[in-house]
């Protein structure tokens, strides 16, 4: 079942609220507005059901937090690229320093996750569907190529949630698309995330600088505290890029979550190259969440599934280039359960 409720405006736009429920009872509600998702109900081990994204009750809330990207889909590139642009066919392209004057980060000044995206559910056998569109233009935020994307939100009977995106543009250009969900298996409400535990299926992860890029080639997360091959509690801050194992474009695990609490899991899945690991250490309690919620540091962590940070800057690393008329297709999965 599809539900549609008006959520607010947005530049003078309507942003309406879509919400999938399975026959379970379980929910997922994506606003067009950033692509955003602003609930995920799921039950824990004893069946009650609870919301575990951290987000928002009104649009002014999602603008005023807009730094913080709670739930949204980004583009054109998710993470960071250095020194304000990169070098595409020999060309220069200049992109906007937006975090601290110093880095390019999620897409620039005003990206994906601040438009209106258009929409259209779709109800099958055993899923619901919710496909979102976005046009961005030749030269938006210094990217070459006029980029159609395609973001689809499938939720099916077995609380499982995927997301898949697609592309294509009419220039070369550099694509990494995500989704920047914050997430508390506890429930939005259910305070720091660092006694959840998390494993993350890779043997290597990138080191970073005081402007959290990476500086060489990744390393082994072997004797680190970024060993998270098997679970284990988060225990600390991160916000660092793992090289997920396996081939990169081929679909497997990439990462479990458990909160020991609600006996809650999180299961991903992905064809990326790479996740991004971020335990919320940014949060300021500047806005409430939903219901009033104190926002407070490590509230919730996030598995942004990516190419790595400053893919076009970095050679020797998988790389995001999109050609002209070819298709951008990357899928990831979470699957939700109890243990």
């Amino acid at each position: 079942m599809i539900t549609k409720q008006l959520f607010g405006t947005f530049g003078g736009k309507d942003v309406f609220a879509y919400t999938l429920t399975n026959k379970n009872g379980a929910s997922v509600t994506v606003l067009t507005y950033g692509g955003i998702m602003s609930k995920l109900i799921v039950p824990d081990r004893n069946g009650k059901m609870g919301d575990i994204i951290c987000g928002f009750d009104s649009i002014a809330d999602y603008v005023a937090e807009r730094k913080s990207y709670f739930g949204a889909i980004i583009g054109r590139y998710g993470n960071r690229i250095s020194g304000g642009g990169f070098t595409l066919n020999g060309e220069r392209y200049n992109i906007a320093l937006n975090e601290n004057g110093r880095c390019h980060l999620h897409g620039g000044n005003v990206g994906f996750n601040r438009k209106i995206w258009d929409a259209d559910a779709v109800t099958g056998e055993g899923f619901d569907r919710l496909v979102l569109t976005l046009f961005s233009p030749d030269g938006e935020e210094g990217y070459p190529g006029n980029l159609y994307v395609t973001v689809t939100y499938t939720f099916d009977d077995d609380n499982a949630l995927t997301i898949h995106y697609e592309a294509d543009s009419d220039r070369d250009t550099v694509l990494n698309l995500t989704s920047h969900t914050y997430y508390n298996l506890n429930g939005y409400d259910g305070g720091s995330v660092l006694e959840q535990e998390l494993m993350i299926n890779a043997d290597r992860y990138d080191e970073v600088n005081e402007l959290l890029l990476p500086y060489r080639e990744p390393v082994p997360v072997e004797g680190t505290a970024f060993d998270f091959r098997t679970l284990r509690p988060i225990g600390q801050t991160y916000d660092h890029n793992f090289v997920i194992n396996g081939k990169p474009g081929e679909f497997r695990p990439g990462a479990e979550a458990y909160d020991p609490k609600t006996g809650r899991t999180l299961t991903m899945y992905t064809d990326t190259p790479a996740v991004q690991l971020y335990t919320a250490g940014g949060m300021n309690g500047k806005t409430p969440f939903k219901g009033g919620v104190p926002e407070k540091l490590y509230h919730a962590f996030c598995l942004e599934t990516q190419y790595s940070p400053d893919t076009p800057n970095r050679p020797y690393m998988p790389q995001c280039t999109l050609k002209a008329g070819e298709k951008y297709d990357s899928t990831t999965k979470y699957v939700f359960g109890v243990k």
